[in-house]
């Protein structure tokens, strides 16, 4: 069993991380660049290594990392998401130094982390894949053949890609010409690697995304199914499971589909295969997340299953300790990302000092944040700061439980997307399960709220206008 884990990476995914190494009797390991150096994972880790005054260099610097790990007595790194955790390149450096890389392989990585090559291992097992160019494109007339052979609405994309950049929707020929260099230039930024490919946009879709845990002994298990189609401009900003939208057969199907995906490629760990659902109910394998994913707390919800500790389990050589008809899913979960971001402002970044936070509490409510009140949010890194989970038995109660439980957080000092979701939960087509990718776009209206000054700002003003009164 790995006894001691350095976690590469920060904020709130880390502190999730040591809190499963503290439960498995697991020493945990942070790392931290100067800007970092008061956050929360730093002061929950059993140990804490500095990496570099540059926020970003040494959270990507695999050899780095690796040095740290060896020098700190680990056996075990997890990678968490972003950053390095999809890097095949640093799960090959791992395991030459000796440490186990919570996660798949490095070859695995590699040929799900290539779109196209994902593509042909998926059309392989059978798994229906969206229409879209064989290979990578090789210049601007062929992307503007394939797409017209394709049909219109088409979307190019990084094929090396993920996070919702490195990809462009395109309506007709003129679009692609205009963004077909574009995407280039941001999959060779973004990626390091300037290859595109070429895919049919499926209009309206809902994306929905299965996970799956697998073992060395190719024995592989689904946890049902997350709906993340409450997303803007590709990012996700809700998340549910189970899906509300899906029949208990379509359930079953999609979950056989990204058992069959895993297998195939002979997965290990803990692994996302994503499916885009059209309007006529096709389902189409749009990729394969070989990490943990953001959204995992909502899986953990409604199956009681560590997501962490299983990763931690099959790193370690374990088998899965769950068969598949052992695992049953319960109620509705939903997480809502807690962005310091202005949606009032086209969701403009809203970094610095969070003056005050409290989390949020009660029946079915879970709160996995990196930020406390005195935190200096800073402007190096995503805009997440905190996720805010619930779970209800049925889809009624969970929204209410939702609205409630936002109503509850407090986070002061910057703005963020809290009231912005309290708006989304009370949009009839929400409450009714009836949205799509399109949803944010579609209601551009529910920015329009009013924003409520915090009891403290209040009194404030009121002692102010007393004392102005009175001539104090």
């Amino acid at each position: 069993m790995i006894s001691k884990i350095l976690i590469a990476n920060r904020g709130e995914i880390a502190v999730r991380i040591i809190r499963a190494c503290k439960e498995m009797g697991i020493t945990s390991v942070a790392i931290y660049s100067n800007a970092d150096r008061h956050a929360l994972h730093v002061k929950k880790a059993d140990e804490a290594y500095f990496i570099g005054a540059d926020p970003l260099s040494g959270y990507l610097n695999a050899h780095w990392i690796a040095n740290v790990a060896v020098t700190a007595g680990c056996d075990g790194v997890h990678p968490g998401y972003g950053f390095l955790s999809e890097n095949s390149n640093f799960a090959a450096i791992c395991k030459n130094r000796g440490l186990k890389f919570i996660g798949p392989d490095s070859e695995v990585i590699q040929k799900m982390g290539d779109k196209i090559e994902a593509r042909k291992a998926m059309i392989k097992a059978g798994v229906p894949v969206i229409p879209g160019s064989e290979g990578n494109v090789k210049d601007l007339n062929e992307a503007v053949k394939i797409s017209k052979d394709i049909g219109f609405p088409v979307m190019i994309k990084a094929t090396n890609g993920g996070g919702g950049r490195g990809i462009r929707r395109c309506d007709n020929e003129k679009e692609v010409e205009s963004n077909y260099e574009r995407v280039i230039s941001e999959a060779t930024k973004a990626f390091g690697s300037p290859e595109v490919f070429i895919e049919k946009c499926v209009l309206n879709p809902k994306h929905i995304e299965v996970q799956v845990l697998a073992d060395q002994d190719n024995n592989a298990i689904h946890l049902f199914e997350r709906d993340c189609s409450i997303q803007r401009r590709n990012q996700k900003l809700i998340e549910i499971a189970p899906s509300p939208q899906l029949n208990e057969e379509q359930r079953s199907y999609i979950g056989d589909l990204a058992v069959k995906a895993a297998k195939a490629v002979n997965y290990q760990n803990a692994g996302t295969v994503e499916f885009l659902l059209d309007s006529e109910n096709n389902f189409y394998f749009m990729e394969m997340n070989t990490r943990l994913q953001v959204e995992h707390t909502i899986t953990e919800n409604i199956t009681g299953v560590d997501i962490v500790q299983e990763q931690i389990r099959i790193a370690s050589g374990l088998k899965l300790r769950y068969k598949q008809d052992e695992i049953k899913h319960r109620g509705y979960s939903i997480e809502f990302r807690i962005n310091a971001e202005d949606p009032k402002q086209e969701f403009v970044p809203s970094f610095g000092k969070v003056t005050r936070y409290y989390a949020a509490g009660g029946p079915g409510v879970r709160t996995d944040a990196s930020i406390y009140t005195g935190y200096i949010i800073p402007p190096y890194y995503d805009s997440m700061c905190a996720k805010l989970i619930i779970w209800a038995l049925n889809w009624e109660d969970a929204v209410a439980r939702g609205i409630r439980a936002l109503g509850d957080i407090g986070v002061f000092g910057v703005k963020t997307t809290i009231p912005y979701y309290v708006e989304i939960l009370k949009n009839e087509k929400f409450i009714g399960a009836d949205f799509n990718t399109s949803f944010v776009e579609s209601n551009p209206e529910l920015t329009d709220y009013n924003e409520e000054l915090p009891p403290t700002v209040i009194a404030a003003a009121i002692g102010a206008a007393i004392a102005a009164h009175e001539g104090i």
